[in-house]
C-alpha cells in the first residue's frame, strides 16, 4: 500500500468529526463530490470501510472508530515536527504572543522579572488576536491570555485577576463616580459590550472623540490620555489573565519565563517589586 497523505487523513478526521459530508467539506473549504471521492479512494487504500453511508446519516464502522484514533494521534505528531522545527529554527530566542491592548501592567512587570533573571533569553513580542493559535501551530512559545479564551489542548496557569472599567469620555456625567453599574451604561446610547472588534487605539479614540462607551480590562488605564476616564464596574466580574503554553513545546525555552511570572503576578499582588525572584 502507498504511503497516506495527511491531507486524506484530515479529511478522513473532519468527516468523522462532523458525521455528515457537507458539513465536512464546508468546514475544509472543498465541494462535496470530490470529498466523497477522496474518502472513497482512502478506503480502497486502506483496504477497509471506514463509514456506512446512507441517504440519512453517516456512521464510523468499527475499522474507522480504530482508524480515527490513529489519525488523529498521526496529525498530532506532524504538528508537533513541525513546532519543534519553528521553535529550533528561532534558536535561543522565546516568543511571547498577547493581544494587542491586553494586561499592558501584567505583561510589563512579567517582561521586567523575566529580563531580571541570569539565563533570560532575548525576546520577541507577537501581537495577535489568536495567541491560542499561535501557540498551537509553534509561532510562539508562550502566550498571556483571558481565561474566557479558548484554552483547548494548552497548558495554562492563573496569573492574576484583571477588573473590568468602563471607557467614558472624560466629561461624561458617569466619569467622576468612584465607580457604575453596567445598568447605568446601557443607558447610552453609544455604549458597546463587551469590547467591541477594533484595535485599542482605536477604541480609545473614539472614547475621547465621544462616539463609543464601552467595558475594557483594567491595565488599559496605562494608556489612556486626559480626555479618557476608566471608570470600575462594580456588577462585571471581570477575567483572570493566564500564562498559557503548548504541552508538546520545548520546556526549556519557557520554564524561567513561567518561574518570572509567577513572580511577578505575586509582586502585583502584594504590592512589592522584587526582581529576579
Amino acid at each position: 500500500m502507498d504511503r497516506l497523505e495527511t491531507r486524506e487523513l484530515d479529511y478522513f478526521v473532519t468527516v468523522a468529526e462532523e458525521l455528515h459530508f457537507a458539513r465536512a467539506a464546508e468546514r475544509l473549504g472543498i465541494s462535496q463530490p470530490p470529498l466523497s471521492r477522496a474518502i472513497a479512494r482512502l478506503e480502497r487504500r486502506v483496504g477497509a470501510r471506514l463509514f456506512h453511508r446512507t441517504s440519512r446519516r453517516v456512521e464510523l464502522t468499527p475499522a474507522g472508530e480504530i482508524f480515527l484514533t490513529d489519525a488523529r494521534a498521526v496529525l498530532d505528531a506532524v504538528d508537533a515536527a513541525a513546532r519543534r522545527a519553528r521553535q529550533a529554527a528561532r534558536g535561543d530566542r522565546l516568543v511571547v504572543a498577547v493581544r494587542p491592548g491586553t494586561a499592558t501592567g501584567m505583561l510589563a512587570d512579567v517582561m521586567d522579572f523575566y529580563a531580571a533573571r541570569s539565563n533570560a533569553m532575548p525576546t520577541e513580542i507577537v501581537f495577535t488576536d489568536n495567541q491560542a493559535g499561535a501557540l498551537r501551530d509553534g509561532t510562539a512559545d508562550i502566550g498571556l491570555l483571558c481565561g474566557t479564551d479558548d484554552l483547548s489542548g494548552l497548558h495554562s496557569e492563573d496569573l492574576a485577576p484583571e477588573l473590568s472599567v468602563a471607557l467614558l469620555p472624560s466629561g461624561h456625567h458617569l466619569a467622576t463616580r468612584p465607580e457604575i453599574a453596567r445598568d447605568d451604561l446601557r443607558q447610552d446610547p453609544t455604549f458597546q459590550a463587551p469590547s467591541p472588534p477594533a484595535a485599542i487605539d482605536e477604541i480609545i479614540d473614539l472614547v475621547a472623540l465621544g462616539k463609543l462607551t464601552t467595558v475594557v480590562g483594567e491595565s488599559i488605564r496605562r494608556r489612556l490620555g486626559p480626555r479618557v476616564a476608566a471608570v470600575p464596574v462594580a456588577d462585571d466580574p471581570g477575567t483572570m489573565l493566564v500564562l498559557a503554553w503548548h504541552p508538546r513545546s520545548l520546556a526549556a525555552t519557557r520554564a524561567d519565563f513561567v518561574r518570572a511570572a509567577r513572580s511577578a503576578a505575586k509582586s502585583r499582588a502584594t504590592g512589592a517589586m522584587t526582581l529576579g525572584a
